[in-house]
């Protein structure tokens, strides 16, 4: 699903950034709840809407941020404090083209330095922090991140948190059929990063590159790493579903426990089902989960024996990964094939969930069928529909309404990426575009703007 790059990373004039006079101290120690008198829908501003990206939103002590693409595409941040309505803007130069990988990331650091990344494809890593704690009107070009040399074909940003507490950065260096995953570690005593380890996490041998979801905590006290590795970049090249595990992402092992070696590559990694290129298998479409024993299960799709599409689930049992087919479609094969952004997935699966009483819950996604099922835990098979479970939160009138008139307009939605934000509310964006067009312009004048809300979402109550 990757296309070759296209220039979308033009510096725009600078702007004169207001500055927010305020402590460190005060902005640390503030960790107030929205106010009463909130209101569950606030507008930001209108933005781009011919074509998806992804947008950022990141609560913080009594702070909060949206990252996103305004009308004429330009990189903004919008802050406010939790309680009031009014936002302050800081326009960042960089400014999105037509591709739908170039989405955009934040984090914060352990004093409150606002990290951001995005808008690459191919293209060299685009990364800001912050001058000032929780003040976004200071975040100034950082880059070189860590290493001038390799930080020139950047995709797939993403700050996460180690094992230690300290803020990491994983992002892709190459392009689809060849490319490596690196990961690096933030030191706020010095305000610079350096590479986690001494080699790539991933290594596609300059033959293939990784699509692999994580490292991800788990229930077992192990990070996860999952995914696929493509020849090309045709999505159709997609092969290996692959794993590895590690406590410290300093150390991996298979899921065996035996030892490997770094980079992770497709000649040394636990390869849970060997699927050929062309066998159905897409990095758009699998997740790890767990059962109620804590063992690791990967759900994804790919074609069966007959050439039919089918969910498969993976799991290590008696020393080996064993595939199991769990759906039994009858003439249905998802053909997909090509570069780009896809504009729609016909299969999609979630993230296998232990249900308890030896079951499993697994939902999907497709033209046959759709919905969450209960599996026999022992067998993978399913056994019925999950019941359906009560609301957690309720959502707040607009929340699902598209409100933009022109034709193929699309709900987009994105959740709060913080870990301080009030327990009592979650937060989400919401605003609408036009579906993937594969990273492509569209001929003809774009629809106008929408307008990007968000939403405080308050618990159902029991």
């Amino acid at each position: 699903m990757r296309t070759p790059q296209r220039s979308h990373t033009s510096i725009l004039a600078a702007l004169a950034l207001s500055i927010l006079v305020v402590s460190a101290a005060d902005l640390l120690s503030a960790t107030g709840p929205p106010s009463a008198a909130e209101p569950p829908r606030i507008d930001i501003e209108h933005v781009w809407s011919g074509h998806p990206v992804g947008f950022s939103l990141l609560t913080e002590r009594d702070r909060q941020f949206v990252g996103y693409y305004d009308t004429n595409r330009q990189l903004t941040i919008a802050q406010r404090a939790l309680g009031e309505t009014k936002w302050k803007f800081t326009r960042l130069p960089s400014s999105v083209g037509w591709d739908s990988h170039n989405y955009i990331t934040m984090a914060t650091d352990r004093d409150g330095h606002l990290h951001l990344s995005g808008n690459m494809h191919v293209s060299p890593l685009v990364y800001f922090r912050s001058k000032s704690p929780l003040d976004a009107s200071t975040l100034q070009p950082a880059t070189p991140m860590a290493s001038a040399k390799i930080e020139k074909r950047t995709t797939y940003p993403r700050f996460f948190t180690g094992p230690d507490g300290a803020l990491l950065f994983k992002y892709r260096d190459g392009k689809s059929g060849e490319g490596n995953d690196i990961v690096n570690r933030y030191d706020p005593s010095t305000k610079k990063w350096r590479p986690l380890i001494d080699t790539p996490l991933t290594d596609g041998v300059g033959q293939m590159n990784a699509y692999f979801s994580g490292p991800e905590p788990g229930p077992d006290g192990y990070y996860h790493l999952c995914g696929t590795w493509r020849d090309t970049s045709d999505c159709a090249t997609n092969h290996s579903l692959s794993y590895a595990r590690s406590r410290d992402l300093i150390r991996w092992e298979t899921a065996g426990g035996k030892p490997l070696k770094l980079p992770l590559s497709p000649e040394n990694i636990d390869i849970a089902d060997p699927v050929k290129p062309g066998g159905g298998l897409i990095n758009v479409s699998y997740n790890l989960g767990f059962d109620n024993a804590k063992r690791p299960v990967i759900a994804y799709h790919r074609y069966d024996d007959s050439g039919q599409s089918q969910v498969f689930c993976a799991r290590f049992e008696g020393g080996r990964w064993i595939a199991r087919p769990v759906t039994r479609w009858k003439g249905y094969r998802w053909d997909f094939g090509g570069g780009g952004s896809i504009p729609n997935s016909d299969v999609g699966v979630g993230e296998p969930t232990p249900a308890g009483d030896g079951k499993i819950e697994l939902s999907w996604r497709s033209p046959h069928e759709s919905g969450t099922f209960l599996l026999d835990e022992r067998t993978l098979e399913p056994i019925g529909k999950a019941p359906r479970k009560p609301a957690e939160w309720l959502n707040p009138e607009g929340f699902g309404k598209i409100e933009n008139p022109s034709p193929g307009m699309t709900l987009q939605r994105a959740w709060d990426q913080g870990k301080n934000a009030p327990a009592a509310s979650r937060y989400a964006l919401v605003w609408e575009t036009l579906g993937a067009n594969r990273d492509r312009p569209r001929p003809g004048p774009p629809p106008p703007p929408s307008m990007l809300r968000l939403f405080r979402l308050e618990p159902a109550k029991r």
